[in-house]
């Protein structure tokens, strides 16, 4: 009797862990386009304090909640810092990229991260990666180069910006992998942080007088960031990374409909082509991770942007 009451609220869980997935991906999504909307007008540094002062100002209750010794009792302290360091450097990259390049483009070459990760897990983390992979992560580059159309023509300090991005947040990925024990609430609060010590840093060279809604635009990118790492990582209690991992594709879906109608944006073929690529070669990858054992809920919790 119990046994078969558990199974419809196991089945209950793993569909709400989905749903928030979902809404947790459309809001990163809605923070990107936010975040483009805000560089055209304003630099990364400036966007980049505000946001991280406001989610750092959210963040705090959670941390004096849950003590402070959450945050400062911390496993492999250099691996915490370097991965702050990562998280800060694809955010910047992501703004810098998309100031003026596509969202969907700039998407799309920041969701070749799983590939990324695939390619550098051996020799990070010491995992064995099958010809199948092998393969994966090959034809997943090979898409990277169609959504890049490298030429003369086409390729853009811009574009090289993403590209960083795309590594620095697989690395970052990799990271969350090796701090599996640290608490979700000292990953966030940390991540914050070197966020908006790098806006204090950059903050003076590029400020510029802002209206108070723009002002208040920039903060809420805190917020809503903020509250889709907590609702993806809720996400991830309720549901098993393998179930969820598929669903970050979908922001490759909102990159584009954002891209449309907020600025005017269609997808180039080649762009389209490759992100098919990537995604097949992601979603492979996923799977043979899931039957390796391999895929944890590090691999997911954290969207690109």
């Amino acid at each position: 009797m119990t046994i078969t009451a558990a199974a419809p609220r196991h089945r209950d869980a793993i569909l709400l862990g989905i749903l928030l997935m979902l809404v947790g991906d459309f809001m990163f999504a809605l923070n990107d386009a936010l975040g483009k909307w805000l560089v055209g007008s304003y630099g990364v540094g400036q966007v980049l304090f505000l946001r991280s002062l406001a989610g750092v100002a959210v963040i705090l209750p959670m941390v004096l909640k849950a003590g402070p010794t959450s945050v400062l009792r911390l496993e492999r302290p250099r691996l915490q810092v370097a991965r702050a360091v990562l998280s800060t450097a694809e955010i910047v990259l992501f703004y810098a990229a998309v100031a003026s390049l596509p969202l969907a483009y700039v998407m799309t070459i920041y969701l070749s991260a799983p590939i990324w990760v695939a390619a550098l897990s051996p020799l990070m983390l010491g995992e064995a990666v099958g010809w199948r992979r092998w393969s994966a992560i090959v034809v997943g580059f090979g898409g990277v180069i169609v959504a890049l159309q490298p030429s003369a023509d086409t390729f853009s300090l811009a574009t090289l910006l993403a590209l960083a991005g795309s590594l620095a947040f697989a690395l970052m990925i990799i990271l969350s992998r090796q701090l599996r024990a640290t608490p979700d609430v000292a990953i966030v609060f940390w991540q914050t942080v070197g966020a908006l010590a790098a806006g204090i840093v950059l903050v003076p060279f590029d400020w510029a007088p802002a209206s108070g809604r723009d002002i208040a635009l920039m903060g809420l990118l805190g917020v809503v960031a903020l509250l889709a790492h907590l609702l993806i990582n809720r996400s991830l209690k309720l549901a098993p990374a393998a179930a969820v991992a598929p669903i970050q594709y979908t922001l490759l879906v909102w990159a584009v409909v954002f891209g449309y109608f907020i600025f005017g944006d269609v997808p180039q073929l080649s762009t389209a082509v490759g992100a098919a690529i990537i995604v097949a070669a992601g979603l492979f990858i996923f799977e043979r991770q899931k039957k390796k054992g391999t895929l944890t809920k590090e691999t997911v919790k954290t969207p690109p942007g």
